[in-house]
């Protein structure tokens, strides 16, 4: 994802990210984890919910901390998974010879490493399901790490394909949390709570033959790890990506619905039902892109936040440090690095 791509400016609230920051104190010292937050520019105080964290923040935890840890899951499931885990499940993988079997070499891998929760692959001719059940009915899902697993089997089979692998839906054993709307941004499929197990599932109709991919490939992917799996670079597979990334490509601060609709070839009215199917509305996104493209503006623009302000379509400074702080719980000042 580059710089100017409307994928990559999207943030996630700081609730999305706290199961994994809880699980990685499990793992470090008070001072160690200061120092991991502070190199990863997330702040060290607690965080409210509602606060904004990037995609680069969040690949930076990702790459100081699995090092620092010793663990390449961060504490998210009760058995450290040790160093070049990853990089041994990437040697399995390369040698599948269709996706369904990777999948299968895949819930093989983690089944031999977890102790928790083991991975059934549930496989019809229409559907393949991958599932994460626990050995006892008592154990917890842990969030972070149950999106972490789903998002990890979908990124290695979108590297495999050459592109991203279409998702049918994916299933939480957990209740819907406030950051809900977070996931849109993980997985471009419908997301639904409260399942008996965790699941993605994917139409095997679908899938694209596995493509060979070299050692030096594999090394490349671990290196952007976790930026290339976990966030979803789909611009069609849901209505509020397409909604996005028309936006983004548009004068969009005087765009309307009506324009979106025209663009992806649908009713202004059917697209208004869509959104909301998806938990979303066209002022939601359009306001989002807006907090979006401000933080980027504000991390790594020169201009100044009067600037930035009027560049976000606010007619007055304080109106802009209003709606930020309602966006974000922080002031436009604090996201200058």
């Amino acid at each position: 994802m580059t710089k100017h791509d409307p994928i990559s400016l999207t943030t996630v609230s700081a609730g999305f990210i706290q199961d994994w920051l809880d699980a990685l104190q499990s793992r470090c010292t008070s001072k160690e984890m200061k120092s991991l937050l502070e190199r990863s520019g997330l702040q060290t105080s607690p965080m409210v919910p509602t606060q904004r964290i990037t995609l680069e923040e969040i690949a930076t935890l990702y790459q100081l901390a699995a090092p620092a840890t010793g663990d390449e899951m961060m504490g998210l499931w009760s058995r450290p998974i040790r160093p070049r885990a990853l990089q041994h499940l990437l040697t399995v993988q390369r040698e599948a010879s269709s996706m369904v079997s990777a999948l299968f070499r895949f819930s093989t891998f983690w089944n031999l490493l977890l102790d928790d929760f083991r991975l059934d692959l549930r496989s019809k001719p229409d559907e393949v399901e991958l599932a994460l059940a626990p050995y006892s009915p008592d154990t917890k899902p842990q969030r972070f790490g149950h999106m972490l697993m789903l998002k990890l089997a979908h990124g290695l089979l979108s590297w495999l394909g050459g592109s991203e692998t279409r998702v049918q839906e994916v299933r939480f054993a957990f209740a819907r949390p406030d950051f809900a709307a977070d996931y849109a941004v993980v997985f471009p499929c419908p997301v639904a709570f409260d399942a008996q197990d965790t699941s993605i599932l994917f139409d095997p109709r679908h899938f694209d033959r596995p493509i060979t991919r070299s050692p030096a490939e594999a090394s490349a992917f671990l290196m952007r790890a976790p930026i290339d799996w976990i966030f979803t670079g789909s611009r069609a597979h849901t209505n509020s990506l397409r909604v996005r990334a028309f936006l983004y490509g548009e004068t969009w601060q005087s765009c309307q619905l009506s324009d979106a609709a025209h663009a992806l070839k649908i009713t202004p009215r059917t697209l208004n039902r869509r959104l909301k199917d998806e938990g979303t509305s066209f002022q939601n996104i359009k306001d989002a892109l807006r907090r979006d493209i401000a933080i980027r503006a504000l991390q790594q623009g020169t201009a100044s936040i009067e600037q930035i302000a009027f560049d976000t379509g606010f007619s007055a400074p304080s109106n802009f440090h209003r709606a930020f702080h309602k966006w974000t719980n922080r002031t436009p000042g604090s996201y200058r690095l």
